[in-house]
């Protein structure tokens, strides 16, 4: 027997012996996973729940500032309480009087576009003043026109031509007109003029306290001295606050009474030649 031959026996048994172990292995693999048909399904196992994330609550600190408005009237003596009344006084003075202006003129344009469509096509003056609105300016001129015109009479008046009599009747009620539309004006005036000063006192009167903190202190750190600066400051604002609107009110509504004007003396141009030419 040759070599070769007596090595092949030996190694044969070898593969043959490990061959034997691993097939019973995979047997029982393979019988491990297959699936018992009378074996009862176990119970799915729910997945654990992931932790909630939320986001951590932000919560807003209110914070009262101690050098504004509300601490100034609390802190402040009287001058400054006083200055600070006096300011409020005139910014509401000085809006009231804007709106109502503003109202009064708004009320005279409409009734010049009716004195403008109704009088001038009526028949004679009397139609036309009847139908105009009661109180309204137009027909107050045309009331006084025509009572000037029937109304000639008197010692003194009657020295006195008609053209002369009914041209300064006419002229009186415009006048008059001119004076209710300036009512108010005056105020505007004085506001825009005097609140910047009036501001200014209360800066000053602020200043000074600041110093007297100094002086008190001895020295000027920024806790003595923010109050009463604050305390400046918020005055001036307050002065410019209220001049502002004052002059800008004030310019706005000398330019509509002068658009007012125009529609109201062409009216009694044209009233007073119609009288003047004898048609009642």
């Amino acid at each position: 027997m040759s070599f070769k031959k007596i090595l092949r026996v030996p190694l044969l048994a070898a593969a043959l012996s490990l061959s034997a172990l691993t097939l019973p292995t995979v047997t029982f693999a393979q019988a491990a996973s297959a699936p018992d048909a009378n074996a009862t399904p176990a119970p799915a196992v729910a997945p654990a729940p992931m932790p909630s994330v939320t986001a951590p609550m932000i919560t807003k600190e209110t914070i009262d500032n101690p050098y504004g408005l509300e601490a100034l009237w609390k802190q402040g003596d009287f001058v400054a309480r006083g200055t600070l009344i006096i300011m409020v006084i005139m910014s509401m003075g000085s809006w009231y009087i804007i709106f109502t202006k503003v109202f009064e003129q708004r009320k005279l344009l409409k009734s010049a576009k009716a004195a403008g469509k109704k009088f001038w096509t009526a028949g004679s003056v009397k139609k036309g003043m009847d139908e105009l609105n009661e109180g309204s300016a137009f027909r107050f001129i045309a009331e006084e026109g025509l009572k000037a015109d029937e109304h000639h009479e008197g010692s003194l008046v009657e020295q006195i031509d008609r053209h002369t009599w009914i041209t300064m009747s006419v002229q009186r009620a415009v006048d008059n007109i001119a004076s209710r539309l300036q009512d108010g004006l005056a105020f505007l005036a004085t506001v825009g003029s005097t609140a910047p000063f009036v501001g200014l006192f209360g800066t000053v009167w602020g200043i000074y306290h600041a110093l007297t903190a100094i002086g008190i202190a001895g020295q000027a750190s920024i806790d003595k001295v923010a109050g009463p600066v604050g305390e400046a400051l918020i005055m001036t604002a307050f002065g410019l606050a209220v001049a502002v609107p004052a002059v800008m009110g004030y310019n706005w509504l000398i330019r509509r009474n002068k658009l007012v004007m125009e529609r109201v003396r062409a009216f009694a141009g044209d009233l007073h030649n119609v009288l003047l030419a004898g048609k009642r």
